[in-house]
């Protein structure tokens, strides 16, 4: 194990908790996707640090950085770019748009139309941008972090299923509480303000991203993380009653591979070489709350994905 990697890790972490107050499970849960090589998408109301956040990590793992605001008009080649002809010349030339950055900042995602949606969505499972033809890789590494509210709902377009599957974790940011809006409102107030060194770099990441993959899973563990996927489908002997009831489809195989590889990351923040059964329970959450599709009377009682995989949780035993 590369010691020098494992303490920069958690130097990243102070370094994070310097610019952000509390929201400590949505920067585990963010830096450990972003380190897995995965997207996130965080849902949360306005003001809550999630624009905050992809900044600081920018900063601190020394990257760089490009913030998109999705917007009704928003088009796919100002997202990719496209080719200009140039005063003077007879030949197009390439201008990059603004995905040509090694952290993405997709800002509402849910406002711009799908087609805008889906040009995103192809440069993340790709890794790459085709315009007029000619492909281009991106950065690596390559990460996107996309934001939605979930409350003012009119005149947005929902990600469909498919397209929500392609992030690694969907992640909830909660409301502060008063001794950390205290805190908060000392930090953005005074006259001081946190000035953040870089801890890592964009090599050093792709390292931590080999290394984790290298991490073993104890075929007890492994065992028991493909039991909860395959208790997600209400066909399934091991669904639960709530699967049962309530879920339409279950998650997909993209949701075994989310688990086991943000398990690998967490056992490395940890300094720990190997997967335990606490680690694949500590990502079940935000790797499969957007990867079960729930039917009307889900929606209609107010059952959220979160309650069933609790459920599934309970009822899986280990090893």
């Amino acid at each position: 194990m590369n010691l020098e990697l494992i303490e920069k890790l958690s130097g990243v972490k102070e370094e994070i908790g310097r610019a952000m107050v509390g929201q400590k499970e949505v920067i585990d849960l963010t830096l450990t996707a972003l380190l897995a090589g995965g997207h996130v998408l965080l849902e949360g109301v306005p003001g809550l640090g999630k624009t905050l956040l992809a900044r600081t990590l920018a900063r601190v793992l020394d990257i760089s950085y490009n913030r998109i605001q999705f917007t009704p008009d928003l088009m796919p080649s100002d997202i990719t770019g496209t080719n200009l002809i140039l005063t003077g010349r007879d030949d197009f030339q390439f201008r990059p748009g603004p995905i040509f950055a090694s952290l993405v900042l997709a800002d509402e995602i849910n406002r711009a139309t799908p087609k805008t949606q889906s040009a995103l969505l192809e440069s993340m499972q790709e890794g790459k941008v085709t315009v007029f033809g000619e492909t281009r890789d991106l950065p690596r590494p390559f990460f996107v972090i996309a934001t939605q509210n979930p409350l003012e709902m009119e005149g947005t377009y929902p990600l469909p299923e498919a397209q929500l599957d392609r992030f690694l974790f969907k992640v909830l940011v909660p409301y502060p509480s008063l001794e950390e809006l205290r805190e908060i409102v000392n930090l953005t107030t005074g006259t001081a303000q946190a000035e953040l060194e870089p801890v890592m770099t964009g090599a050093e990441i792709l390292e931590v991203n080999r290394l984790a993959r290298e991490v073993p899973v104890a075929d007890k563990v492994l065992e028991y993380a493909l039991k909860i996927l395959v208790s997600t489908h209400p066909e399934s002997p091991s669904a639960t009653p709530m699967v049962k009831e309530y879920v339409q489809v279950g998650a997909s195989p993209r949701g075994i591979q989310s688990i086991i590889l943000a398990a690998r990351v967490t056992a490395l923040l940890e300094g720990r070489f190997n997967v335990s059964f606490a680690d694949v329970e500590k990502v079940c959450v935000p790797a499969l709350r957007h990867r079960l599709f729930l039917n009307f009377e889900a929606l209609g009682g107010g059952i959220n994905p979160d309650a069933i995989i609790a459920e599934i949780l309970d009822a899986t035993e280990r090893g």
